[in-house]
């Protein structure tokens, strides 16, 4: 599963370093804490890992992007979140020790550091002063898993569509030179991230492309007014 690269290079070292994690780390630290770490890169779609799973490491994302999700017994999911560089998962089940609580795949090819549990807890022994960041990082997960719990809840397709569409588009890094925002995912994944059908999805994306809110062309969605989307995402809380 993945290819894996024993010793990081210097541009996985340097990617690693910018994780808000680690970048309040002295060079000392981080070269005792990367010195240990291995790269593993993953194709578009492989699985990282399952829910339920041993929890023996920590990941954060190098490069591409990677889903988290949870599958219902009717083969369905729902999409908890998705990760862009810089962003580390799999830390829940590592700190405990237990079963991973989701899935993880590769949206895109991606390449992930993984930090081992052991050597991790060893490292947080050594520094405790990182802890307050390491919970910092938990408490922002619980809170994001909140609200997408809350919102799948209480909010109608439209307002949910609305919210996760500016959520997903303010993640990704834009490319130089590009002032639009855009979400590059199927209509059935933005179903999964919203719990709704792929042809709800569509039925909504469409009339708000008549309107001219939003450009619709196979698995992108580029935004194309920005303060409309955000007034029928704040609707739901009027």
């Amino acid at each position: 599963m993945g290819v894996v690269t024993r010793i990081p290079t210097d541009d996985a070292r340097r990617l690693l370093g910018e994780c808000y994690l680690f970048h309040e780390l002295d060079a000392d630290e981080r070269s005792v804490l990367f010195g240990r770490v291995r790269v593993r890169n993953y194709a578009a779609g492989e699985t990282i890992f399952l829910m339920g799973s041993p929890g023996d490491s920590m990941m954060a994302v190098l490069s591409g992007s990677v889903r988290i999700s949870v599958p219902s017994p009717d083969g369905k999911e729902i999409v908890l979140a998705i990760l862009q560089p810089k962003e580390i998962f799999g830390e829940i089940a590592l700190l405990d020790g237990k079963d991973r609580t989701a899935d993880a795949r590769a949206m895109t090819a991606c390449s992930l550091a993984i930090l081992e549990r052991r050597e991790v807890l060893s490292f947080l022994d050594r520094y405790p002063h990182v802890w307050p960041k390491l919970v910092e990082v938990l408490c922002n997960r619980l809170r994001n898993t909140d609200q997408h719990i809350a919102e799948l809840a209480l909010l109608e397709l439209p307002a949910r569509l609305a919210k996760a569409l500016l959520r997903l588009a303010n993640a990704e890094e834009a490319p130089a030179g590009r002032a639009t925002l855009q979400v590059q995912l199927s209509q059935r994944e933005l179903g999964n991230i919203c719990g709704a059908t792929r042809e709800s999805i569509n039925k909504c994306l469409r009339a708000w492309q008549r309107r001219g809110i939003v450009q619709i062309e196979e698995s992108l969605v580029t935004v194309a007014n920005r303060t409309a989307l955000e007034e029928l995402a704040e609707l739901a809380e009027r």
